[in-house]
């Protein structure tokens, strides 16, 4: 239900540094300037809905996304629903599922270290992985190095 253009458009999310993730949305075109959006999330299908904690906002007040701590990503779906409220106006809901490992940004590799020697000419690079809280087997990351002469 709802008058078409109501709902949000263009919902996406980030998971960064670990387990903190960012869900931002516009609000619909149609929707009027006193339309409130609401977010709720779940990781299964059988858990209830929670709502958000932490509303992003835009200069008139209105929720255009949240941000969350503590997202455990393993291989984990996630359920999420925004829907809207307006004295006299019936909003559209919007619904979409994602894969969270597929939206995670990671760190940047960790400790990297570069020794040069003159006698071999050359420099030995290493590093460790970055962190994240789902890849537990270290020969899932590939790295790219660039090296530029300065």
């Amino acid at each position: 239900a709802g008058m078409n253009g109501t709902a949000i458009e263009n919902f996406v999310c980030v998971i960064f540094n670990v387990s903190f993730m960012n869900c931002t949305w516009h609000v619909g075109r149609t929707a009027s300037g006193d339309t409130q959006y609401f977010l709720y999330w779940k990781t299964s299908k059988k858990e209830d809905f929670t709502g958000c904690q932490n509303y992003i906002k835009d200069n008139h007040g209105r929720h255009t996304g949240c941000r969350f701590q503590n997202v455990t990503v393993e291989n984990k779906k996630a359920y999420f629903l925004v829907n809207g409220s307006r004295s006299g106006q019936n909003i559209q809901s919007y619904m979409k599922t994602i894969i969270l490992y597929r939206i995670e940004k990671l760190t940047p590799p960790l400790n990297v270290t570069v020794n040069c020697t003159e006698a071999s000419h050359g420099c030995e690079i290493r590093w460790q992985p970055p962190r994240t809280s789902h890849v537990k087997r270290h020969g899932c990351f590939k790295y790219e190095i660039v090296i530029e002469n300065k």
